[in-house]
């Protein structure tokens, strides 16, 4: 089996370009991570925020031993937005990873990962993929063990990664809640969603927690940890997992998830470390054991 490896996906959220630029120093310098995913993909606005950091960032990432993987935006809708993606796909001398389709049509025949917001639900999936150059792909968040195992055992000849933490990305739109529910509109909308670097809570009419938006993104009140369903889904033949970076000590989130792959740290108190590490979110699990995703499944113990 695989070395198990760990993932830094991109930042979805909006953070101002020295808090970007910081977070990812201490990432190459700290973290144990094997890979590192960064880009804009969530708003085309907001690459100026990022831009002349990222020469930078990178470098500090090759130094430190990182593999450095250009995200690619998860929505295309403007003629510019068509321009930048075909150029990073044509033109980056580090792999891309595919968000959508029209970046999987200008990386074809070009080695190239593909994102957990690309729908890939079964193996002759990740196969056509793969056949189009994919070398890797992280599965979506809502799919359950049994249809991972699937996947896996279905022998797609690329490698596969779960998304094993962070805030789920359920949805994408082409206006912006987040600017509208500050009184803004898409065109005009001042970067508010800046204000909110862990997203901004959405909740029922019962006062209940819901949602939370990002810009034009739509992701969940909880935070998916698999840490505690490491060993089954390495049984099931995967062998990477991404952590997506929230708002909060991701270091201490990648020391905790390597030191339970490793053997180092029980899962359980591998939880309450998560739990005190990222307490603006529940944890859950919900959708990996087949359940609503906000549930947190609790593992079965022995007698």
């Amino acid at each position: 089996m695989a070395e198990a490896q760990l993932t830094l996906g991109p930042v979805y959220a909006l953070w101002d370009g020295p808090k970007w630029r910081d977070f990812y120093f201490r990432i190459a310098d700290e973290a144990p991570v094997d890979r590192v995913v960064v880009g804009e993909t969530v708003c085309s606005k907001r690459q100026h925020f990022t831009e002349p950091h990222l020469a930078e960032v990178i470098e500090r990432l090759e130094a430190a031993g990182k593999e450095v993987i250009i995200s690619t935006y998860a929505l295309v809708t403007l003629p510019r937005e068509i321009k930048q993606v075909r150029e990073t796909a044509e033109g980056s001398p580090y792999p891309v990873e595919a968000n959508d389709l029209s970046a999987l049509n200008f990386l074809k025949d070009r080695p190239h990962t593909v994102g957990p917001l690309v729908n890939v639900y079964n193996a002759p999936t990740a196969r056509v993929l793969k056949s189009r150059g994919a070398t890797a792909i992280c599965l979506p968040p809502e799919l359950p063990l049994d249809s991972i195992a699937a996947i896996a055992a279905g022998d797609p000849g690329v490698e596969l990664e779960v998304f094993a933490f962070g805030r789920m990305p359920l949805a994408i739109s082409a206006r912006c809640a987040h600017a509208r529910s500050k009184g803004k509109i898409k065109d005009n909308c001042q970067f508010v969603c800046g204000d909110d670097p862990d997203g901004l809570a959405v909740k029922t009419l019962d006062h209940q927690p819901f949602l939370v938006l990002n810009g034009v993104q739509t992701v969940s009140h909880t935070c998916q940890s698999l840490v505690g369903e490491l060993g089954a889904l390495r049984a099931a033949g995967i062998s990477r997992f991404r952590l997506s970076p929230q708002d909060c000590d991701m270091v201490a989130v990648a020391l905790t998830y390597r030191a339970v792959l490793d053997g180092r740290l029980a899962a359980d108190n591998a939880l309450a470390e998560l739990k005190a590490i990222y307490p603006a979110a529940p944890l859950s699990n919900g959708f990996l054991h087949g359940r609503e995703g906000a549930a947190y499944i609790a593992a079965a113990r022995s007698a």
